[in-house]
């Protein structure tokens, strides 16, 4: 199977492209993760350029120029709606100097080649965190934990930062759901700071996995 979590129109625009092109050579069924409240977010929006002329990319590397990559200490990886809470953050604006954010778009097959070339831009990285709003138990994290290990090599620490494991996928509660999830972005962007006290919230710390 093919397991896709897309964040852009036209991503699901060529992604969609890409599997009836190669249904009758490689008919694979198609899973694609997206949750309703993307659907009419402006940040998902896609350019008649990129419809006309991009293609399905399966990781999404952040935008930032070579010079600035080369300052870089932290990167995170997510993967789906969790990236628009990140880029569209206060604290991203403020705190993203060393900070950049990559986009695991295909979760399956693992796109080992593109994530290999993400890691090797950035040459002063000091730490990656994989980075996901559901529980350690649930979401995509379980999955690429050990590919990520793998591709790291024990080069640099590989963190996990998102919601403790729990029976259930979320706090069940809108008000309760978005106290925890400000506090994983805020997390997500402190480096050399020390961190807030979320004992009582579902954050798990920034740790060594």
């Amino acid at each position: 199977m093919r397991i896709a979590n897309y964040t852009t129109s036209a991503q699901y625009f060529h992604l969609l492209r890409r599997q009836a092109g190669v249904l009758m050579e490689d008919p694979l069924p198609l899973i694609v993760l997206t949750p309703k409240s993307l659907l009419r977010n402006q940040m998902i929006f896609s350019t008649p350029r990129d419809l006309a002329e991009g293609a399905w990319q399966p990781v999404i590397d952040d935008d930032i120029d070579d010079k600035q990559a080369k300052s870089v200490k932290r990167l995170i990886l997510c993967s789906g709606k969790v990236y628009v809470d990140l880029i569209s953050s206060e604290e991203r604006k403020q705190n993203s100097k060393d900070i950049a954010i990559a986009r695991v778009e295909q979760l399956y097959p693992i796109p080992t080649k593109k994530l290999t070339q993400v890691l090797e831009r950035y040459p002063k990285l000091k730490e990656v965190v994989w980075l996901q709003e559901e529980p350690e138990n649930m979401g995509a994290w379980m999955f690429m934990y050990p590919f990520l290990k793998m591709f790291i090599n024990g080069r640099i620490p590989l963190h996990y930062l998102g919601r403790r494991r729990n029976s259930s996928p979320s706090e069940g509660l809108a008000s309760m759901h978005r106290i925890n999830q400000e506090a994983l972005i805020k997390q997500a962007f402190m480096i050399g700071k020390p961190l807030p006290n979320l004992d009582e919230l579902g954050i798990t710390w920034v740790r060594n996995v």
